[in-house]
């Protein structure tokens, strides 16, 4: 299969679980974005309020090919 791919980073953010910050940018994404082919998390971190986890934090590279 041959094609060109575009290669962006995006920060997706969760209450919840680093997996659920990559499904959100992941969907988020995909409302504007065409034949989505790989997510690579590239760094995690957390943001921390008062003691505890405040929220969760992915940078992914994502690619999508271009038509």
């Amino acid at each position: 299969m041959s094609g060109v791919y575009k290669v962006i980073e995006i920060i997706g953010c969760s209450d919840t679980s680093w997996e659920e910050a990559v499904k959100n940018a992941v969907e988020t994404a995909s409302k504007t974005l065409q034949d989505l082919r790989v997510a690579e998390v590239v760094e995690q971190d957390v943001t921390i309020k008062d003691g505890k986890i405040d929220q969760y934090r992915v940078k992914i590279k994502l690619s999508f090919k271009y038509h």
